[in-house]
């Protein structure tokens, strides 16, 4: 049972080959066998996932089953509530805070019967792009323990890669579930900005956070997306959407497509290896019939230095509330109320977060906000602009998701070099666009290589078609680490 897709596994759930309880046993024992090498858990909690897991089996010997997702245990990543355990965002300065209610795609999954194992590391706050920013422990890549699993959801990615849950929750700002899934082999998926809730979501950057599933295929993870979809009047940027079967649509829904291959993204600093994989696959679409044109998104350029001004400002509007006063650390050295707030925060937060929080509070300062965040807020909409445009012409987008496959772990000496590794996905964000990254391929080395789709504003179901016609045709799922 490790390893194999959620599909497969609830597939024999319902045929009784194998019961909730002996399925996350299965996990368990996996992940006591892995996880010192891997470092994709931050917690987790076996009497409590063994109840649920005995109560799936209840409701199936009484024909009550909830649906394809009882029984099987999922992994979220730490930023995400759960009642009575732990919420870290990978961060010392939430080491000891418990979520006294869940989140609404907690409270979804838990309806559909789903059984929480896991509280899956991450960049702290989701600051990052390599999971080696957590305050804990870095995240190790499944296919190469000496590099990065990707991030800031790298735990949510390595834990499924590594066979320790079936499929899990990341959450994505700038690439943070695609980038991770590209790294592990995996299908990772961003939904459009308003189509999931982040009610009970600890936030980075509100205008541009969604949470997504990872998972081994494009069919598990259009049933992720089915199971916590939807409106949520507690998230007021959540849009009112019908309920989809997005499994039913992947049959459903027949090209050929128009697909477009921006110029912008297959230039300078793109990786041979990988792109010689994407063309693959591109080639695969143009021989299912698809029409394949180039597209130009203009405004690419100028992507990472607006996702880092309108990213660092709402981090630091947002992190304002860790101030060691209502919860979360508080230092033991303060002596009045200003020492609290400094001394309390110089404590909790690692560099990467007290770098984008200072980032954040000098473009939205006095004199300068003007300059750049109302210019970065004008360009941003330049660059959804350039979408809309887009897909006048095409159904959807396809690039790599990744300029490099996984790098070395310590190997990016700067902050900046990190950062450009974001370029194919951060427009997604700001543009508030699905997009899905799905296995296409693996270098000399054995390293994964991920290709992106990007689809129109809730258009899921398209996206999710376009993307199974390929992966359901290959079998790069098939191709397991040797742990």
């Amino acid at each position: 049972m490790i390893s194999q897709p959620l599909t497969a596994v609830s597939a024999q759930l319902a045929a009784k080959k194998i019961s909730s309880v002996e399925l996350t046993q299965v996990h368990i024992a996996r992940t006591r066998a892995v996880e010192p090498r891997i470092g994709a858990f931050n917690s987790s909690d076996e009497t409590a996932a063994l109840a649920q897991a005995r109560a799936s089996d209840e409701r199936r010997a009484a024909g009550k089953s909830l649906g394809p997702l009882d029984g099987i245990p999922i992994g979220l990543k730490d930023i995400i509530s759960v009642k009575d355990q732990p919420l870290t965002a990978s961060s010392k300065i939430l080491a000891s805070y418990i979520s006294p209610y869940d989140a609404t795609v907690t409270r979804k999954l838990r309806e559909a019967g789903a059984v929480f194992w896991g509280r899956l590391n991450l960049d702290e706050f989701a600051m990052g792009s390599s999971t080696e920013n957590s305050a804990f422990h870095p995240t190790n890549n499944p296919y190469d323990l000496t590099r990065v699993a990707g991030g800031s959801s790298g735990g949510s990615a390595a834990a499924v890669a590594a066979g320790e849950v079936t499929a899990s929750l990341g959450t994505d700002t700038g690439g943070s579930i695609r980038q991770p899934a590209s790294f592990c082999n995996l299908v990772g998926l961003k939904p459009t900005y308003g189509l999931v809730s982040r009610y009970g979501v600890s936030a980075y950057a509100s205008s541009l956070d969604q949470v997504g599933p990872i998972g081994r295929t494009v069919e598990d993870v259009a049933l992720m997306l089915a199971a916590i979809a939807g409106h949520d009047p507690l998230d007021s940027t959540s849009i009112l959407s019908e309920a989809t079967d997005y499994r039913a649509a992947l049959a459903a829904k027949k090209g050929p497509w128009r697909l477009g291959i921006p110029k912008e993204y297959f230039g300078e600093g793109l990786d041979p290896e990988v792109a010689a994989a994407v063309q693959s696959a591109v080639d695969f679409y143009k021989n299912l019939g698809c029409e394949i044109r180039e597209i130009s998104l203009p405004h690419t350029e100028y992507g990472i230095a607006v996702y880092y001004i309108i990213a660092t400002a709402e981090c630091s509007s947002n992190m304002a509330r860790f101030d060691g006063i209502r919860y979360g650390h508080r230092s033991p050295r303060a002596t009045d109320a200003v020492d609290i707030y400094a001394k309390s925060r110089a404590e909790g937060f690692g560099e990467e977060v007290k770098r984008r929080i200072i980032l954040g509070t000098y473009v939205l300062s006095s004199g300068y906000y003007d300059a750049y965040y109302l210019r970065a807020q004008k360009v941003r909409t330049l660059i959804r602009q350039d979408f809309i445009d887009a897909y006048k012409q095409v159904d959807a987008i396809i690039t790599p998701t990744a300029p490099t496959p996984a790098f070395l772990k310590d190997s990016h000496k700067t902050p900046l070099e990190t950062y450009l590794g974001d370029i194919y996905t951060i427009g997604v964000n700001m543009a508030g666009l699905p997009g899905l990254s799905m296995p296409c391929g693996f270098t000399k080395a054995g390293l994964p290589v991920g290709v992106q789709l990007i689809g129109q504003p809730f258009r899921e179901a398209d996206l999710l078609a376009i993307a199974h016609a390929y992966d359901s045709a290959h079998q790069w799922s098939q191709r397991l680490p040797n742990l």
